[in-house]
């Protein structure tokens, strides 16, 4: 199995959702999946609090379409596994290291994903402005059947009454002003400024974080993908703000 990192098409244009690659391992596994391991992929794995992309692969010269389920990353390695359209389960098709692949990504699911995940990055942006500041940024769960971002910090009773609402309002204000987004891997330092002077300490010092850039304001690290401009969000609902054990979370969703 190749040991070399897999180039990530995405990250240097997360609206592109076809691409070419090079064939470098295919497997069955134990749970009689298929797999298949590129040199680069334009498919996002899951990670991040976003899931993974879906679609297919074509094999140049094999007739079958390789369908695309699920896209994970393990030491930089990204696998992609599915299926083969229209073969029965046992047989395993002999596939030669070094084929040419086209990538085909499902371009609703990839647009759902990065407009969850933009928008989450936006309800960060608004929280100091309706007088959260000072809840810091945790983990977040951008997956479409339950959207939320869980922070450090707690609210009064009577805040989670009355947030939700603010925080909606100030979003879906940012989203009609509308401003471009994107995304750039920095040396270290120039991150940092873009960052409002710091990055999180999960960053290597040594690195080359890519960087999200959300309209005019301050920068944050983040390997997903998302939205062209702020307006491609269209709106956010915030449904609900809980409290509790020094945590907040914020659940919200997006609509057309």
């Amino acid at each position: 199995m190749d040991k070399n990192p897999t180039k990530l098409d995405y990250h240097d244009d997360m609206w592109r959702l076809q691409s070419t690659a090079i064939l470098l391992s295919h497997f069955k596994g134990d749970d009689g999946r298929h797999g298949l391991i590129l040199d680069r992929t334009v498919f996002h794995p899951q990670g991040g609090g976003q899931p993974a992309d879906t679609g297919f692969v074509h094999v140049h010269g094999f007739e079958n379409k390789f369908v695309v389920h699920d896209v994970r990353s393990k030491d930089g390695i990204v696998f992609h596994y599915g299926s083969f359209e229209n073969l029965g389960g046992d047989f395993v098709p002999t596939l030669e290291k070094g084929k040419g692949v086209s990538l085909f990504v499902d371009e609703a699911r990839r647009k759902l994903n990065s407009r969850l995940h933009s928008a989450g990055h936006l309800l960060d942006i608004c929280l100091p402005k309706i007088g959260l500041g000072h809840l810091e940024p945790g983990k977040a769960y951008h997956f479409p059947d339950g959207p939320w971002i869980e922070y450090k910090g707690v609210i009064s009773q009577n805040e989670m009454q009355n947030k939700p609402k603010d925080l909606e309002i100030e979003a879906n204000a940012l989203i009609s002003m509308g401003g471009k987004v994107s995304a750039d891997i920095l040396p270290y330092d120039e991150a940092a400024k873009l960052c409002g002077g710091c990055l999180p300490d999960y960053v290597p010092k040594e690195s080359t974080p890519r960087i999200l850039r959300i309209g005019d304001n301050s920068g944050c690290p983040c390997g997903g993908t998302h939205v062209v401009d702020i307006s491609d969000i269209i709106q956010i609902k915030v449904y609900q703000i809980r409290s509790k054990k020094g945590l907040t979370k914020v659940f919200y969703n997006v609509e057309s």
